[in-house]
């Protein structure tokens, strides 16, 4: 069997003022392209398949038209839902996309049942059992115990989610004995382990209570696909732990990685291979930097890159000059007329005098919530231990939106 594993397309992203509206279309008609191709039993989306819980009209457009080529092409679709994904959102048509061979599990199910799938080869034959675990929310596994510290949260959280997975996998071997066809066995998964590498795009997801799952708390699974990460990656060096990473880059720092899809192959023996899929790039993102001097010629060069129908989108960052209060003039000078559009400035602090005065010109894009939550600490005469309790119970309010926005 042969499953096309992808995660985090992240369908209605609003990018620092720009849609990612083409971008996606042009990756959807290049993933069937490779569907067809390949001949792909099925497609996988571990997580996180719109940015925001409530999309816009379009990206749900982008994912309905998904669902109907795929099943024009006789390839299931799985979708796992995410920590971006609004749980509500996901179930409202699943009894509808069921009917066209798409099986959605927008979050943990009463029944463990539920999550236990027979995934299809493209001539109907089951070809897989998929223990199918979209992202967990504490609430799901959890019940509020008063008294507890951080560490004890973490350590119940991290606990149950591994129960969860031992759980399903011992239902999956048990239905694999009933069945009596040796079926390998697939798990999935949308969460940040041990050693994992993350970029800016990649929200915290258990706040204050699981920083990242153990590796060995894994089942014994012929292939774990996990999403979340959104930079391609084994898991502790293992071939069939993996993430497939995003589609296409989500923020500035990873404009230089290559993304990619998954190809695995497994059988009645297990694993039998991953083939990553290199996804082109469907829109030029470039970060230049140095003084005005340098960047000048940065700018020019990465506007070789580019054209009037789609110009590249730069990040500025700016080394030597930051002191400069005509800072935004001068870069906009450097690229007029050129087939770029500077997307975000950002200033290196040089110097202490430099960075004192660059602090009041810092803008909210620059700084991520807890950051901005620090800097309004230090306008305040507190001592060490409240700092650190306000800190903490910053954290933690910050957790419950995110886990409110999913």
């Amino acid at each position: 069997m042969r499953i096309l594993h992808t995660s985090d397309w992240h369908l209605g992203q609003h990018f620092m003022g720009k849609s990612r509206q083409a971008e996606h279309q042009a990756f959807i008609d290049w993933l069937l392209q490779q569907v067809r191709q390949h001949a792909v039993d099925a497609v996988l989306i571990a997580g996180d398949i719109f940015d925001t819980g409530a999309p816009p009209s379009y990206a749900r457009e982008l994912y309905n038209r998904l669902v109907v080529a795929l099943h024009q092409a006789g390839t299931a679709l799985l979708v796992l839902g995410g920590n971006h994904d609004s749980v509500a959102t996901l179930g409202e048509s699943r009894p509808l996309l069921c009917c066209l061979g798409t099986t959605v599990i927008p979050a943990v199910e009463a029944d463990p049942e539920q999550q236990l799938l027979l995934l299809p080869q493209r001539d109907g034959t089951p070809g897989a059992i998929v223990c199918a675990i979209p992202f967990i929310r504490p609430r799901d596994v959890l019940q509020s115990q008063a008294g507890q510290s951080a560490e004890e949260k973490q350590q119940s959280l991290q606990q149950a989610i591994h129960q969860h997975y031992q759980a399903l996998y011992q239902r999956a071997c048990a239905k694999r004995e009933a069945l009596r066809m040796p079926l390998p066995i697939i798990a999935t998964g949308h969460l940040t382990t041990v050693g994992a590498s993350a970029s800016e795009s990649v929200r915290e997801i258990y706040v204050g209570a699981l920083e990242a799952f153990p590796t060995s708390a894994f089942p014994p699974a012929d292939y774990i696909a996990l999403g979340h990460i959104h930079r391609p990656q084994l898991v502790g060096g293992l071939e069939h732990i993996r993430y497939c990473g995003s589609p296409i880059p989500l923020s500035f720092d990873e404009a230089g990685q290559q993304k990619q899809v998954l190809l695995v192959d497994v059988d009645a023996i297990g694993l039998l291979g991953v083939t990553p899929l290199p996804v082109p790039r469907f829109q030029q993102l470039q970060t230049v930097k140095g003084d005005l001097k340098a960047l000048e010629n940065q700018i020019q060069d990465a506007a070789t890159l580019g054209s009037a129908a789609q110009p590249v989108w730069l990040e500025v960052l700016v080394q030597g000059d930051d002191y400069l209060s005509d800072l935004q003039a001068r870069i906009q000078a450097l690229v007029a007329e050129l087939p770029v559009e500077v997307l975000r400035i950002r200033r290196e602090r040089g110097t202490a005098v430099a960075g004192l005065q660059a602090v009041a010109r810092e803008t909210l894009d620059e700084l991520t919530p807890f950051e901005v939550f620090d800097k309004r600490l230090q306008q305040e005469a507190l001592d060490e231990t409240l700092a650190a309790q306000l800190q903490a119970r910053y954290r933690d309010i910050v957790a419950s939106l995110q886990e409110g926005e999913a």
